[in-house]
């Protein structure tokens, strides 16, 4: 620990953003880095617990707590203090196979498990992570790395998120030659398709990692939608091994009256459309521009929403969230080191209160129905507030609260409630085992499914969660494959 009175002596600063109403008017990323003083000082500001938990990696609460995939946070801390930048960069890449993507997209449970957070603001251990790996990039030292020896083994990976991703890295540097199948027309699932480019960008960043993992050897086959195009059997009979990493992408709909309407969306369709467009695929057929813009839903796809509706240009924004409005300090249920569930702007939020003047959230409000124009598209909802009460069964039930119904103009709605789970037809089409949630039936740190030889990992095995879950997801799932091929595996 260089320096023991560093989170006494420096304030906790984050990287200033660009101006919300400048960056409105682009699609590039929006984080600035802080120069090497102050990254330095924010690195001192590491306690170096004697128990820390910025790494642990626990579900608390049902929701992360510290690292999921046990970042040795408190090293690189002190070695960004130090001013070893390499070091600190082995150390971030001895547990993390893409710094950079969670650099920029992981919500940071490791801050909300920080000890020094219990009583002062948590160290920035994002905006450092994201420092750390940059400068990595931007100073030659991430090279690409083949195994000097193949094994001859053959593994098939359905799915190029990020478990998809990490699976085929871990499994690659085990010496197996590995063919990653991705039914869009670019790899990186998720990281493609499902975060907007202001957040992650998709030239400078996902694809410049997924040409990094081809010079290592590793093959992407695109366009490749496993049932449909592809026969699944050719799995079962032409690699050795399968892991299974589709991810979670069958969404909650809203069946209310007039949910048929033109201009009603998922959220996933919005987004993907958007950044083709911006990737020089034509004009997105889903646009903002000029409309009152309605998002159902919150989270982070919820905010992605928010913020390309705005680069659009929309006429208004409202974005409605059935959840009570969090408080802006932990509250008495939700101790350390559990995720503080407290009140924040995201960029999104930001964009839209600088320009609107207000937060463009409403809480504890649900929508009755969509109503159409005489050309069958919608052109305003009906919402209603809701009261969260307890049934007979002591569960908490949303009840509506007469005489709160309001009409409100919507000629786009973007719906971002969440996803169900995975699709079904491969699973179906395989005879693949699922649980009572119609995920992928598999057990943790095993990854195992029904077929042997087939494994699965990420969000079709766990369901809906972060990104950082899906790496630890994918790094396990190829353990255990290895495991499965050469009997032993030296894979962490």
């Amino acid at each position: 620990m260089g320096k023991p009175t560093g989170f006494i002596e420096y304030l906790r600063e984050i990287p200033v953003d660009r101006a919300p109403l400048e960056r409105v008017h682009d699609y590039k990323e929006f984080h600035h880095h802080m120069e090497e003083k102050k990254l330095r000082n924010q690195g001192a500001r590491c306690m170096n617990c004697g128990v820390p938990f910025c790494h642990t990696g626990k579900l608390i609460s049902g929701m992360a707590a510290g690292c999921p995939i046990n970042n040795l946070i408190p090293e690189w801390n002190d070695l960004v203090y130090r001013g070893q930048w390499k070091e600190a960069l082995d150390r971030l890449h001895k547990t993390n196979n893409f710094p950079e993507f969670t650099g920029r997209v992981c919500p940071a449970p490791c801050e909300g498990s920080c000890v020094l957070g219990i009583n002062e603001p948590a160290v920035t251990i994002k905006n450092i992570e994201a420092a750390i790996t940059d400068r990595g990039w931007d100073e030659g030292w991430v090279i690409p790395t083949a195994p000097a020896v193949r094994t001859g083994k053959k593994v098939a990976i359905i799915g190029s998120g990020p478990a998809g991703l990490s699976a085929a890295a871990q499994l690659n540097l085990a010496g197996h030659t590995v063919t990653v199948f991705e039914r869009a027309d670019r790899p990186g699932g998720l990281l493609m398709y499902g975060i907007p480019n202001m957040k992650l960008d998709k030239q400078e960043v996902v694809l410049r990692r997924i040409q990094h993992m081809e010079r290592e050897g590793i093959k992407f086959i695109c366009n490749a939608n496993v049932g449909e195009n592809v026969e699944p059997q050719v799995f079962l009979k032409e690699y050795d091994a399968t892991v299974i990493c589709t991810g979670a992408t069958l969404p909650r709909d809203l069946p209310i009256e007039g949910r048929n309407l033109n201009g009603v969306h998922f959220a996933m369709e919005f987004l993907t459309a958007n950044t083709k467009a911006v990737l020089g695929k034509g004009l997105s057929p889903i646009l903002g521009t000029g409309k009152d813009v309605v998002v159902i839903g919150g989270g982070d796809t919820g905010t992605d929403c928010v913020g390309t509706s705005m680069r659009h240009g929309c006429k208004s924004l409202l974005q409605i969230e059935i959840l009570p409005k969090p408080p802006l300090e932990r509250a008495a249920d939700n101790p350390w080191p559990e995720w503080p569930k407290t009140y924040k702007m995201d960029y999104g939020q930001e964009e839209a209160a600088a320009k609107f003047g207000a937060d463009p959230r409403i809480y504890q409000t649900t929508v009755k129905k969509f109503i159409g124009d005489t050309q069958g598209k919608v052109k305003e909802l009906v919402t209603v507030e809701i009261k969260w009460e307890k049934n007979d069964k002591g569960q908490f039930v949303p009840k509506e609260q007469p005489g709160t119904e309001k009409t409100r103009p919507a000629q786009l709605v973007l719906l971002a409630m969440g996803f169900l789970g995975p699709e079904q037809a491969l699973l179906k089409e395989i005879n693949l085992e699922t649980d009572a949630r119609s995920n992928i039936k598999a057990e943790h740190e095993k990854y195992t499914t029904s077929i042997k030889g087939v494994f699965a990992a990420g969000d079709c095995r766990r369901g809906q969660s972060l990104v950082v879950w899906a790496i630890n997801e994918g790094r396990g799932a190829a353990r255990e494959c290895d495991r499965y091929l050469m009997g032993a595996t030296d894979l962490p």
